[in-house]
């Protein structure tokens, strides 16, 4: 089934057509809530008011985008809000997964540069305001391109520019240092 036929069989009183929508969009919520704030919140539970902001949103959304930047939109708002609530920091080890390549080409010396590069990547995102942050995971880990972003975090194109290219000077900023 298709996600409108879904919603339309939810929002015709078929609760149990909702199930099919959470399996469909789990993981990426799941995944989205990790790169954006990693373990310092339990992603299961923002997973699942996701789900239930999700559910009682159901009747205003309109089929003008995809269900799918419908429930990023939700998603980005549920795990700012958590974080605001519970002010807790993003930690450098919260942040998203950045590859930890092992390579035969490198010894061991520079592999370990190699993951303090990768942990000081990781450090600086974390620093960067929350904004900032969700677009540049938005772009850079999600694929998404500046209107979806745009979309997702319902705000105009030149301000989603602006964010993604503050959060690349943030980020080399706090490399430098």
């Amino acid at each position: 089934m298709e996600d409108r036929q879904i919603i339309e069989a939810v929002l015709a009183g078929d609760t149990r057509k909702y199930a099919e929508i959470v399996e469909r969009y789990q993981r990426i919520v799941a995944n989205l809530t990790y790169k954006l704030c990693g373990n310092k919140l339990d992603v299961e539970e923002v997973t699942q008011q996701v789900f239930v902001e999700l559910y009682t949103a159901l009747p205003r959304f309109r089929f003008d985008s995809k269900l799918s930047s419908f429930i990023y939109r939700i998603t980005v708002n549920v795990v700012c809000k958590t974080m605001a609530k519970t002010r807790r920091l993003v930690s450098a080890d919260a942040q998203p997964n950045l590859p930890e390549q092992r390579s035969e080409d490198r010894d061991a010396q520079q592999q370990i540069i190699y993951n303090e590069q990768i942990d000081q990547l990781r450090a600086a995102i974390g620093q960067l305001k929350d904004q900032q942050r969700t677009a540049l995971v938005l772009y850079s880990f999600e694929n998404f391109t500046y209107q979806q972003i745009a979309e997702v975090m319902q705000c105009s194109l030149s301000k989603v520019e602006s964010l993604i290219f503050r959060a690349k000077k943030n980020l080399a900023k706090q490399i430098k240092q």
